[in-house]
């Protein structure tokens, strides 16, 4: 199936990345979320990756405009009568995510892909809240989404072999690498990451070395672009502390999960995207 056109619903911290990445393919993508504010954020979040290529000389002012014009921002459903594939991209709790699908059971054709952005949910839960569950696929990006080639395909107990290689041909045509994975807690990545990372959560915590100087020990081996805090405050403190306390639920103490991360989320410090985190984030 070729995706002629395609939709995001969410345009949060990676909503907007993800709409550059699909528009950047020359595929026209709806953006949607509940206030017009998140929308203009999301938009303007992919203008922004444009305009630095016209800073650096590789993109013309004309081609920023046309390539921001395939993305049609929206607060509702009106756009998605004739979208090929969605993806969602809201936060990661499975009540709110379920409400999404159903409602794009209603608002897509029937021949459309509903995908989700989950990082470690159940695919099947999300699928039975439609009447499509063959049609219902994991389609996992990573932050920030216009750079990092992996997308995990992840198939849910009811996905088809159709819907998987849609979802496959249609992360390659967004020029994207995709890996083909079941919906293990964590599926590939994070389980791998977070197997990592929350051993340097539990060393910090027992140890109280500084943060900032983990994150420096990190970066100058070149284990990592950068530290597991500075990284938790990109990703947002709330996404990656629901992935590791699944993980944690899963698989045990083996998966550590950091108090001070828990602390920050209960008081609203949620990283980037709040101005304060593990660090603090100047506007």
């Amino acid at each position: 199936m070729f995706v002629f056109k395609a939709a995001v619903v969410g345009a949060g911290t990676m909503g907007g990345e993800i709409a550059h990445t699909i528009a950047n393919a020359d595929i026209p993508v709806v953006l949607k979320d509940v206030d017009q504010k998140f929308v203009d954020t999301g938009i303007e979040k992919a203008r922004s990756l444009w305009q630095g290529r016209v800073d650096a000389g590789k993109l013309q002012d004309a081609e920023l405009e046309r390539k921001l014009g395939l993305i049609t921002g929206t607060t509702d459903y009106s756009g998605f009568g004739d979208v090929d594939f969605v993806i969602e991209a809201v936060p990661e709790r499975m009540e709110i995510k379920q409400v999404v699908f159903s409602e794009l059971d209603e608002a897509t054709p029937g021949h459309a892909i509903l995908s989700s952005n989950t990082s470690s949910l159940s695919i099947t839960e999300m699928g039975e809240a439609t009447s499509r569950p063959d049609k219902v696929v994991g389609f996992h990006f990573f932050y920030p989404a216009s750079v990092m080639r992996l997308i995990e395909v992840i198939e849910g107990e009811d996905t088809s072999p159709e819907t998987t290689g849609a979802a496959i041909s249609f992360a390659q045509a967004i020029r994207k690498m995709p890996i083909r994975c079941g919906e293990a807690p964590g599926f590939v990545v994070n389980r791998i990451l977070n197997s990592s990372v929350s051993e340097l959560w539990r060393y910090q915590e027992e140890s109280g070395v500084d943060i900032k100087e983990i994150d420096k020990i990190v970066a100058e081996s070149k284990a990592a672009p950068m530290g597991p805090f500075f990284l938790t405050d990109l990703l947002g403190l709330d996404t990656v502390l629901h992935v590791a306390e699944h993980l944690h639920e899963s698989y045990g103490d083996r998966f550590f999960i950091h108090k001070r991360m828990q602390e920050l989320v209960a008081a609203g410090d949620l990283g980037l995207k709040t101005g304060k985190g593990f660090y603090e984030h100047g506007n």
